[in-house]
């Protein structure tokens, strides 16, 4: 495991790419006034109990009116019935019919993509491939221009700028969080009003329709706010989970042949890159009571960073965890989430990289990383993924 952090140039805070252990489930850091948590079974109690965690971590902060309007409708900083209620709704558009649709305009797209490189054996798989082709599917499920996709870079821009978030800097980390997007609000908030006027078959003007608890429809800033939360959930965990597989197929060749000759691999194998090399590796969660955990005691109203890398390499969860195994089975990783917040596009994202891998062995007999160029990384404390990496076909 050395070897593998050490190729790829991952530094010593992502200890768990080294197969290195905490010596403690959790430890607290004075200095950030947060909780860190390292275990598979506490952090899946923690992320499955809704009643003494919240993921609205806002509610540790003194934030401002004009703050709050960025968070507001958010999914992933909701909790309790009212979350329940409208993911139910939203959930619907991953229906049958609308998943068979997808899946044919992704083979689509891909063989357009694809073709565009003209034959190059070297070209960047993330910024000359799969960027444009996860833009123009959320584009498309949307429901706006494919060149308004240009407007999503905001995103990525933003995550990799943004700290993690603390107790002693929690204002600083919502101003950060909040203002570079305001383009991107001010495009989503355009065609949101488009499709109340004259709603389509997409997301927005799903969104347009969805009722909460009290009957109200959700609000322009709630509408606007959810879009931007599945963006960074689910527009940008594509070309992550694409780009961290690349890694793990170059450093572990007998895996990667196995799942050429194979295909019925592919799934198991983004499975398995989702526990070994999780782009998304921590979340948080504010205490909503006292509470216990691993036998610590941990105050109401503070800041539990769950480490989701880590815990996706614990020995109690997982057999020889530092292993990279196409045919784990069972693999409980977390790193979509686990409960009422389990990512909700996960199966657009599992069937659009399915395709893409597929697509890519099928037409590049073979496909490395290029060892001239080193892969870029997002800086953000809380990814670990490539933002570009250069593969060769010869």
């Amino acid at each position: 495991m050395q070897d593998f952090a050490d190729r790829w140039g991952f530094g010593p805070d992502k200890f768990w790419l080294r197969g290195e252990r905490k010596k403690e489930i959790v430890e607290f850091d004075e200095a950030h006034g947060v909780w860190h948590l390292y275990g598979h079974p506490e952090s899946s109690e923690v992320l499955l109990d809704t009643e003494h965690f919240t993921p609205d971590g806002t509610k540790l902060f003194e934030v401002d009116e004009e703050t709050a309007k960025y968070f507001d409708g958010d999914l992933a900083q909701m909790n309790g019935p009212e979350h329940v209620h409208l993911r139910k709704q939203v959930i619907r558009v991953f229906n049958p019919r609308f998943m068979d649709r997808l899946e044919r305009r992704i083979v689509e797209l891909c063989d357009e993509c694809i073709g565009g490189l003209g034959g190059r054996d070297r070209f960047d798989l993330l910024r000359d491939f799969v960027d444009d082709l996860a833009g123009i599917v959320f584009a498309e499920l949307l429901g706006i221009p494919a060149d308004d996709r240009a407007m999503f870079r905001m995103v990525d821009v933003n995550m990799d700028q943004t700290a993690m978030m603390t107790t002693v800097e929690g204002e600083d980390y919502f101003q950060k969080l909040t203002v570079p997007l305001q383009p991107l609000r001010d495009m989503i908030g355009e065609h949101v009003d488009e499709r109340a006027r004259n709603p389509r078959e997409d997301l927005i003007s799903l969104l347009c329709q969805v009722r909460k608890l009290n009957g109200d429809p959700m609000t322009r800033d709630q509408i606007i706010n959810f879009i931007i939360g599945i963006l960074g959930a689910g527009h940008l965990a594509t070309p992550l989970l694409i780009g961290n597989t690349m890694l793990c197929l170059d450093s572990f060749p007998e895996q990667y042949e196995r799942v050429r000759a194979d295909r019925s691999l592919v799934p198991t194998m983004l499975d398995e890159t989702m526990r070994f090399l999780t782009p998304g590796n921590a979340t948080y969660r504010a205490t909503l009571a006292d509470v216990e955990v691993a036998g610590r005691k941990i105050p109401k109203d503070q800041m539990i960073r769950v480490e989701i890398g880590p815990a996706n390499r614990d020995p109690r969860a997982f057999a020889d965890p530092d292993a990279y195994d196409l045919s784990r089975n069972p693999n409980p990783h977390l790193g979509f989430g686990r409960g009422a917040h389990y990512c909700i596009g996960a199966q657009m994202i599992r069937v659009e990289t399915r395709i893409v891998f597929d697509l890519l062995m099928d037409r590049f007999p073979v496909l490395h990383v290029d060892p001239e160029i080193p892969p870029v990384y997002f800086e953000s404390p809380d990814f670990t993924g490539v933002k570009s990496v250069t593969v060769r076909t010869r």
